[in-house]
């Protein structure tokens, strides 16, 4: 199954169909958001009051997120403001145009996965299934988008470091040394 998702035709060519509706829902969320505005701090100031805990102790079920929104995320709601509603378009429109669509799916499954810990069940399964089989398909993905293009360029100019075998950094562009007297 995975070879089929990320290397068959005919595969990308239903990734085409399956991402334009993630991507679709994704920039909906996201523009309603920044036109009409958008304030997150009742809803993480309802996160807190209400946390996802265990019905039968009372245990927070994430602690770690819980203490997350409450010292990090609520103190600076006002660039949380901005994040989510860009997020959630720049994951739309990487979905539809098939550009860097592994990434875009990777983070609207971050987004989805907050989202959950937070308490919020809403459409965030059904994205995650779904966004999930667009990032497990990785490049095949977007071959019917702008990916095509644009990771062979990405391939071709942008070079990253590695190690080499010994442990030690590889130079990205190593000087040739005649040229370095």
């Amino acid at each position: 199954m995975m070879k089929f998702l990320r290397e068959n035709v005919y595969a990308a060519g239903l990734l085409v169909l399956l991402r334009i509706y993630v991507g679709w829902q994704w920039l909906d969320a996201g523009i309603h958001k920044l036109k009409d505005g958008f304030d997150a701090a009742g809803f993480l100031k309802g996160a807190i009051a209400n946390p996802v805990a265990d019905r039968a102790t009372g245990e927070l079920i994430y602690p770690t997120f819980m203490k997350f929104i409450e010292h990090a995320a609520l103190p600076n709601v006002k660039i949380i403001n901005i994040v989510i509603p860009l997020g959630e378009t720049l994951v739309g429109l990487g979905l539809i145009v098939g550009g860097l669509t592994a990434t875009a799916a990777f983070f609207g499954l971050l987004m989805n996965f907050m989202f959950l810990f937070a308490g919020t069940v809403s459409t965030n399964p059904w994205l995650i299934l779904l966004g999930g089989i667009v990032m497990i398909a990785g490049a095949n993905a977007g071959r019917f988008g702008l990916d095509y293009y644009l990771l062979p360029f990405l391939r071709k100019h942008v070079r990253f470091q590695r190690k080499g075998r010994g442990g030690e950094a590889t130079p990205v562009n190593p000087i040739p040394p005649q040229a370095a007297h």
